[in-house]
């Protein structure tokens, strides 16, 4: 009996390092396409969306999982067939704006580049006022 237990409890002490750690790489993720004209809108398209893990490189610079899945998706996509805008669109809606690095513009982002420019004329305008006072 003391054997037994001696042998399950050595058994799940060991158990952990059979498991996987981590799951294989996606397919396309590093392995560029058979076709030059593809791999070319692939490429570009992954120049423009944000790696989610790095938040400061593209997903074609970064080497985290997510990149190289977000990369492989791509490519699959672009071999399938579907436009660079379709799939940019799918990315967009499934991780929010955040993930491209070309936004689109929206009425409410709007009043974001229009402030400093009012904030400026405004301040023409204050400067103009005191100036003609000094000057009289």
């Amino acid at each position: 009996m003391r054997y037994a237990l001696t042998l399950l409890l050595a058994f799940v002490a060991l158990a952990p390092l059979r498991a996987q750690t981590a799951l294989p790489p996606a397919p396309y993720a590093d392995r560029q396409l058979a076709d030059p004209a593809l791999e070319k809108k692939a490429r570009d398209l992954m120049v423009t969306i944000r790696c989610l893990t790095c938040q400061s490189q593209s997903i074609a610079d970064s080497n985290a999982s997510m990149a190289g899945d977000m990369r492989s998706e791509i490519r699959q996509r672009i071999a399938a067939g579907e436009a660079p805008e379709h799939i940019r669109a799918w990315l967009i809606d499934r991780y929010g704006d955040w993930v491209s690095y070309e936004p689109t513009a929206q009425p409410i982002l709007w009043p974001l580049w229009g402030a400093p420019v009012l904030l400026l004329l405004l301040g023409f305008w204050l400067m103009r006022g005191r100036v003609r006072r000094k000057g009289r």
